[in-house]
């Protein structure tokens, strides 16, 4: 084989760059952080050892799992999340996916894909996640993994209107007190964004 092109090489250089300051971004922002319960600490350490373990935690490719990064995003008085309706999984959840090579952190990764899913612009995040869940998924991998999933709040501009992108089959406000049917397991996250929410101030200040 011949050698490679500088311009590639570089681009592959640059890659892992950005990948290992995406897994030490992680390990920074997981390690700092102080949960306010202590199921929320056990998650906490568990995902700073499957960190440990694994430099391409971050990566979709990491079929032992992977850390994804989300968004619940809140209308400008904290009344309303907006939740898309999953095509996959076939149930309303809060926006979020994958890390991608281009993101710098994974609240950078929660505010991408916030704003792809919504198409709502000046979006306005929390700077600490509000919420960690562990789940078995087979996602676009194809084969069955864990989303080690990272949760963070925002709250959107005053009279902010989504608009739904390819990725969901529906999109839509819902009461924070009057979720979808079958969205029980998104009440322990609910009540973390409240309490986040309470936090920060009607409207995020």
């Amino acid at each position: 084989r011949g050698p490679v092109p500088a311009t590639a090489a570089a681009a592959a250089r640059g890659g892992i760059d950005r990948a290992v300051s995406l897994h030490s971004a992680a390990v920074d922002l997981l390690g700092s952080w102080r949960p306010p319960t202590h199921e929320q600490e056990s998650l906490r350490q568990a995902y700073l050892a499957f960190l440990a373990a694994r430099p391409d935690a971050c990566a979709r490719s990491c079929a032992a799992g992977h850390l994804t990064a989300s968004a619940v995003v809140l209308d400008h008085g904290g009344e309303n999340v907006l939740l898309t309706l999953h095509p996959r999984v076939g149930r309303w959840l809060q926006l979020g996916g994958h890390c991608e090579p281009g993101d710098e952190s994974l609240a950078a990764a929660a505010a991408r894909e916030a704003a792809e899913e919504s198409g709502i612009a000046g979006l306005r995040f929390a700077p600490e996640p509000v919420h960690l869940d562990v789940h078995p998924i087979t996602c676009s991998l194809g084969v069955p993994t864990r989303h080690l999933d990272v949760r963070f709040v925002a709250w959107a501009p005053p009279g902010a209107q989504p608009v739904r992108s390819d990725e969901s089959d529906d999109l839509r406000w819902w009461p924070v007190d009057g979720l979808p049917d079958g969205s029980e397991d998104l009440l322990p996250l609910l009540a973390a964004v409240r309490a986040a929410h309470r936090a920060a101030g009607v409207g995020a200040g």
